[in-house]
C-alpha cells in the first residue's frame, strides 16, 4: 500500500469517525490487504530460496568438477520463464545488469543518511484507493 493510500484512509478516518459501520469496512479492507500482501511475499520468498538454493548447487557443482554446473540454475530460470530466447534479448539482459552493478556501486558509495533535496518530500505512487462513502 502506497504512502498516499495510507493518507487517504486517515483523511477518511478523520472525516467519518462519527461513522463506526465506514470505519469497520476501511479496517477490513485493510486486514484484507495486509493478508494479500504476506501471501505475496510468502510467495516472493519461496521463489527466492528456490533461485539462492539453485545459484548455490550451481557453485558447488562447479568447484566439484561436475560437467554440467549450470544444470540447476538454467533449470530453476527455464521453470520460472527467464532464459533468454534471442541474442537481442541476452544483449538487453547483459546491459541491464551492467547498470544495476553500476547503480548499486553508486549506491554503496553515498553516505549513510545522505538524502537528496532536503526534508522528505511526499510521494504520490499510483492510483489512490476509493474509500466506502
Amino acid at each position: 500500500m502506497t504512502r498516499s493510500e495510507f493518507d487517504d484512509i486517515r483523511a477518511h478516518i478523520d472525516a467519518e469517525a462519527d461513522h463506526p459501520g465506514d470505519l469497520l469496512k476501511v479496517a477490513r479492507s485493510l486486514l484484507s490487504d495486509l493478508e494479500d500482501a504476506r501471501m505475496r511475499e510468502a510467495t516472493l520468498r519461496s521463489y527466492y530460496l528456490r533461485l539462492l538454493t539453485a545459484a548455490r548447487a550451481t557453485v558447488a557443482a562447479e568447484a566439484a568438477g561436475y560437467p554440467e554446473p549450470l544444470a540447476f540454475l538454467t533449470d530453476e530460470l527455464a521453470k520460472r520463464g527467464q532464459l533468454p530466447a534471442t541474442d537481442d534479448e541476452v544483449n538487453r539482459i547483459l546491459a541491464d545488469a551492467r547498470t544495476a552493478a553500476a547503480l548499486l556501486a553508486c549506491l554503496e558509495h553515498q553516505p549513510a543518511g545522505a538524502t537528496r533535496g532536503g526534508p522528505r518530500t511526499r510521494r504520490c505512487g499510483g492510483t489512490s484507493r476509493s474509500l466506502p462513502r
